[in-house]
Order: C-alpha cells, then sequence, then structure tokens
C-alpha cells in the first residue's frame, strides 16, 4: 500500500469537509417539500412553479423574481424568500450575525392562506387554550393550538419554569409588525408572546433596522426547547431578537433538522 503524504491528506480532508458542508445544505425544491408536509390541511403540492392549495383556490407563486434586499424581503417577501434563512435549533444560545432573522421573513399572501385574510377570518378558527392559569386564544387551523397545548403539558413539569411563562402578553391580535408594512404573525392566532418582565427586543434596547446595538436573553433555554420541538421557532434566534417571542412556523423546524441546522457548536 502507498503512502499518502501530508498534502494529499490535507486535501482529502478539506475535501471531506466541504462535502460535509454541502450536504448539510437543503435546495429549494427540498424546502418546499417540507413546507407542503407542515401544513397538510391547506397545502397540496407545487405545479409550474407555484404552490397549488386542497381548496382548489388560485395557486400562489413561489418566486416572483425580483432581487431583495433583507428589509425589502421583511417588507414584501415572497414563499422563496420566506425560506432562504435557515433557523437554528436547540437548547443552546448563539449570538445572531446581522440580519440574520429566520422566520422573520415571511410571505403574507401565504400566511393569509393558511389562516385567514382578514381578522373575522381568523377570528373564525380561534380556540381557547388554557395556559398556566390563563386562557388564551389561538388558531387551531394547521394543527397550531394542538402544538401549544403539548408545549404546555411539557412545560407543566418543571414548575420552576412557570414565572417565565406568565402572565402572557398576548396571542391573536390583527395588526402589522411593529413599524413595518408587512403582518405579525400574532395577526393569524399563531404566536405567543411570554412574560415581559424577562424580554428583550431590539427596539427596547434602542436598535435601528440593521443596526442593534446588543444582544440579551433572560429566558432559560429549556423553554426555548420545548417550543421548538413542537414547531414554534423563538424571536431570540433573530438579530432583531424579540425573546419574548414564539410562532408556530413547523416547516422551518423540519428544514432545520433535516438540514442539521444546529444552535449549538
Amino acid at each position: 500500500m502507498k503512502r499518502v503524504g501530508s498534502f494529499a491528506l490535507l486535501f482529502l480532508g478539506f475535501a471531506l469537509a466541504s462535502c460535509a458542508a454541502r450536504a448539510g445544505e437543503l435546495g429549494l425544491d427540498e424546502k418546499l417539500r417540507l413546507l407542503v408536509a407542515a401544513y397538510p390541511e391547506t397545502l397540496a403540492g407545487i405545479e409550474d412553479g407555484r404552490l397549488t392549495f386542497r381548496d382548489g383556490g388560485e395557486p400562489l407563486l413561489i418566486d416572483d423574481g425580483k432581487a431583495k434586499d433583507h428589509f425589502a424581503k421583511l417588507a414584501q417577501g415572497d414563499v422563496e424568500d420566506s425560506l432562504s434563512q435557515v433557523y437554528p435549533v436547540g437548547p443552546c444560545e448563539t449570538k445572531p450575525a446581522v440580519n440574520v432573522d429566520p422566520g422573520r421573513i415571511r410571505s403574507d399572501p401565504l400566511m393569509m392562506r393558511l389562516y385567514g385574510a382578514s381578522a373575522r377570518e381568523v377570528e373564525r378558527s380561534l380556540v381557547k387554550v388554557t395556559w398556566f392559569g390563563e386562557s388564551v386564544r389561538v388558531t387551531k387551523r394547521q394543527g397550531a393550538a394542538a402544538a401549544l397545548e403539548k408545549v404546555r403539558d411539557e412545560l407543566a413539569s418543571r414548575p420552576e419554569l412557570k414565572r417565565y411563562l406568565v402572565p402572557s402578553a398576548g396571542t391573536f391580535n390583527w395588526r402589522k409588525v411593529a413599524n413595518a408594512p408587512n403582518m405579525s404573525v400574532h395577526s393569524f392566532g399563531a404566536a405567543i408572546d411570554i412574560n415581559t418582565k424577562f424580554a428583550d427586543y431590539w427596539i427596547w434596547s434602542g436598535g435601528k433596522p440593521g443596526k442593534v446595538p446588543h444582544y440579551a436573553n433572560k429566558f432559560p433555554l429549556a423553554i426555548i426547547d420545548v417550543f421548538e420541538r413542537h414547531g414554534f421557532i423563538w424571536g431570540g434566534r433573530w438579530y432583531h431578537y424579540d425573546t419574548m417571542h414564539f410562532e408556530y412556523r413547523p416547516e422551518l423546524i423540519a428544514i432545520a433538522r433535516e438540514s442539521g441546522a444546529s444552535a449549538c457548536p
């Protein structure tokens, strides 16, 4: 057997590392497959560059073909834009890089097809979920309320965490994101804010879009881990952070798990 030189070994190491990195990346088609699988109640599939719907309604264009910077994606994101940043999962805290806001970019037209295009339409699907002595209203569509109940049941076994969870700072509220033109996920009854006493929020810290002075978080990572395992993403993973905020985005959790995107080193 021939001995392999040190240069060849080094090259082989780089090649293997490169292959491993590529193996963890998902293409748009793979992400779209996971998106459709995450919302079987509403999404039927993909055809000619559009999402199709089980109700037979007008298909939704996936990519509008427009070049957008980060803030244009936030303001008027399409489906492709909403999947452009990969959300990392795991019971670890990492400081997000500048303008890395995985999940904060959303397609309003898609969210309206999933949950309702008006406050009245969304309200028809809201149900009451008991939340540590309180009652919150959450949409039953797409399994969001059922997922929050699983979060609650699991967190109930950790009574030391209750002080972080209540009082809730709100669920359903038909409104736009603060100082932005796009809709908040609270509008669709698919988000919950927990105790503001422990919250850190980029606007409260004096941040400006694209320039956030510092990152902070006071919530135990055990809470984040439970939410993520049941399909919710955490606003503390965003550069424009909102640590009290959780929203139901099972497609992003599925993409993270399949791509191996971990918050833990």
